[in-house]
């Protein structure tokens, strides 16, 4: 007897169901550890049912990072809409994206440090929900070079910026940076200082 096809709606909740299991497995083991009978067997489910909803591991990593990237992303969009002052977004998606670090860790890990071999490009939904993550912090860069608040280019910026506040970010989830000096670093804008248009010179008097 043929098998009876799936409907979008039960591809969706499984896949889902999957992501969330891969996610606390790769969490504890690694990708190394973690295999495609491994996940089934956290669901209950026969060894080569996974198959039936995704192409294999690979994309199971992919499904995995761009679920954690989708809430990282909507954490950084909530905390800085499009309006207001452009150094206080900036702040403010500091705040948002170290809080997010520290209230899901292993979602933060997975997302920099979990790599299955080959292109992240491949997955479309992966480098959309990515690109969306380092979107915010773009959208709010040029928005402060525009108005004349930071000086450089965009994008350059916005890549800096977000490699210091990952640096922390990683001393800190390593166990190398405690809370409260990570909380204190977090809060200075040293990356800013050196942004920030030069002040005009005095003018001497004849």
């Amino acid at each position: 007897m043929a098998r009876a096809a799936l409907l979008p709606a039960d591809i969706a909740a499984f896949r889902g169901r999957l992501t969330a299991a891969a996610t606390r497995l790769f969490a504890r083991h690694g990708y190394d550890a973690v295999t495609m009978r491994a996940v089934a067997a956290a669901l209950g489910v026969s060894a080569m049912t996974p198959y039936r909803y995704l192409g294999g591991k690979d994309e199971l990593v992919a499904l995995v990072r761009a679920e954690a990237f989708r809430r990282f992303a909507d954490q950084l969009a909530a905390s800085a809409p499009g309006r207001g002052d452009a150094v206080a977004r900036l702040r403010r998606l500091k705040v948002a994206y170290v809080a997010f670090a520290q209230a899901e860790p292993d979602a933060y890990r997975i997302m920099f440090e979990l790599r299955a071999p080959g292109d992240d490009h491949r997955w479309p939904e992966l480098a959309r929900e990515a690109g969306r993550a380092f979107g915010c912090l773009l959208d709010a860069v040029t928005a402060a070079v525009t108005a004349g608040a930071l000086v450089g280019e965009p994008r350059v910026l916005a890549q800096l910026l977000w490699a210091s506040t990952h640096g922390l970010v990683a001393l800190h989830l390593s166990g190398n940076l405690p809370p409260r000096a990570l909380a204190r670093l977090a809060s200075i804008d040293h990356e800013l200082a050196g942004f920030r248009p030069a002040p005009p010179r005095a003018r001497r008097s004849s």
